[in-house]
């Protein structure tokens, strides 16, 4: 996720990663100096009769562009300063990107210095950085359904159909089974127990494919049988996971079963018109050299159309840029094309901004004492749910007890498409501050833990 920069020969690559640290308190230190004049005494300043120096500049840093603008800066340094760190801690950058993001919210920035949190992201200013934010998970939703080629699992098909929805059913009952003590302290007013039941159900189910790339990619495994076996089950348990979560959705929002079963046969409906219409059609597409352009601009409106259709169907946006996704999947040169051209933008300026509003969307009472216990029993939960559901089915269809084992910690990566699940479980009130904390943690330990798991796997066999 976070590219490594070319130092050179005559600079040490630790020495680089240490630089870019300190360039992240760069921001803050600024915003810190600035957010002084920006605050509540300006209108004062600024009726005074004679100026004050730097008064002019904190009223333009005070502008809702300036202060965006200064919004942005700290974030994207401080997401990225981490990424390089934790990459250079063989973690995936794209955790250090999301509890840099974490940081940055009431929960830990908002605790340690609450003058500068309420400074630099007043109340007022938070709805623009979401709406950037949510365009951000619509490009990398796209970008996400490209990347599951379905087609390409030809001969691991059944295979990878009984391990990833083996994967996906023992965390989820789990998760129903969690639900029955969760629910009385933690389930929303207004909410029912079934639709909280399922919602987390779900939230520990997801496999995070595009973070699971990443760490095949950095240890060297992609084209190796076990890379290209978890590429398959996480591909086809993504698409079938999160098809399970727009009906879930569908079937919540709706009040009433006639309502609910229209939402649902509606959601069936664009589904199938989606893979039984529109993805052959792009499958015979052929692009002509200078012609990119067009096409991409297609695919954008498709996916912005497809947004727009899911949203007024009651199963939100997301899943309409998921699903235009998976109907561009099936031809090469339209994939390559978004890879190419939406990914880097959407990965590097964009999510950023999405992990920051996961973090400021936190309470900085959102977690208690307490809740250490919660956070160590549903960790526990979700990775066993998806160790030995993916550990059994493997084994059932002959793979090795170490190669079932490893494939069961690569599916146990949850990452940012488990973010984006509980970041819509949060929007549409299934999830409360306490419990949304706990899983954003969750999904963080769960995803860092995958690198470590392995390492201790290779050395337990080599050992064995």
């Amino acid at each position: 996720m976070v590219m490594d920069v070319q130092t050179g020969g005559s600079v040490p690559r630790m020495k680089w990663g240490w630089h870019y640290l300190a360039w992240a308190g760069i921001p803050l230190v600024i915003g810190l100096a600035l957010a002084r004049y920006a605050g509540p005494e300006l209108p004062a300043v600024a009726a005074k009769a004679e100026p004050v120096v730097g008064s002019d500049w904190a009223h333009h840093l005070a502008s809702p562009l300036g202060l965006f603008l200064l919004q942005l800066l700290v974030l994207l340094v401080v997401a990225k300063g981490a990424g390089a760190l934790l990459k250079r801690l063989g973690q995936p950058a794209v955790i250090g990107e999301m509890a840099a993001g974490l940081m940055m919210g009431p929960l830990v920035l908002g605790s340690l210095l609450p003058g500068l949190h309420g400074a630099l992201f007043p109340a007022s200013s938070l709805g623009p950085l979401g709406m950037l934010s949510q365009l951000g998970v619509l490009m990398f939703l796209l970008v996400a359904g490209a990347e599951l080629d379905l087609g390409g699992l030809r001969g691991r098909r059944r295979f990878a159909f009984t391990v990833s929805h083996a994967g996906i059913a023992v965390p989820f009952v789990l998760g129903v089974l969690l639900a029955i003590w969760l629910y009385p302290e933690h389930g929303p007013q207004g909410v029912g127990f079934t639709a909280f039941a399922l919602f987390v159900g779900i939230s520990l189910s997801i496999t995070a494919f595009p973070v699971l790339l990443r760490i095949l990619a950095d240890r060297g495994i992609t084209q190796t049988p076990l890379g290209q076996t978890a590429i398959a089950c996480a591909a086809l348990g993504d698409a079938t996971a999160w098809c399970l979560l727009a009906l879930i959705v569908a079937a919540a929002q709706a009040t009433g079963w006639v309502p609910a079963s229209l939402s649902l046969l509606c959601v069936v409906v664009f589904i199938a018109l989606m893979l039984g219409v529109v993805k052959p059609w792009f499958s015979r597409q052929v692009i002509q050299p200078g012609s990119e352009g067009r096409w991409l601009l297609g695919m954008l409106l498709l996916s912005l159309g497809s947004a727009l259709v899911t949203e007024v169907l009651g199963i939100h946006a997301l899943f309409g840029a998921f699903a235009a996704g998976v109907a561009v999947s099936s031809n090469a040169q339209l994939r390559g094309l978004l890879i190419a051209r939406v990914e880097p933008f959407a990965v590097t300026l964009l999510l950023p901004l999405f992990f920051a509003m996961t973090g400021l969307r936190m309470r900085a009472d959102a977690l208690q004492g307490s809740d250490l216990l919660l956070c160590a029993v549903v960790i526990a939960v979700a990775t066993l749910g998806k160790l030995f559901g993916t550990w059994s089915a493997a084994r059932s269809a002959g793979m090795g007890n170490h190669e079932a084992w490893k494939l069961g910690a690569l599916m146990n990566t949850r990452g940012l498409m488990e973010l984006i699940v509980l970041n819509l479980g949060y929007e549409l009130g299934f999830l409360g501050d306490r419990l949304f904390a706990v899983l954003v943690i969750m999904a963080l330990v769960t995803t860092a833990m995958t690198g470590p798991l392995l390492s201790w796997m290779e050395r337990w066999k080599v050992r064995a």
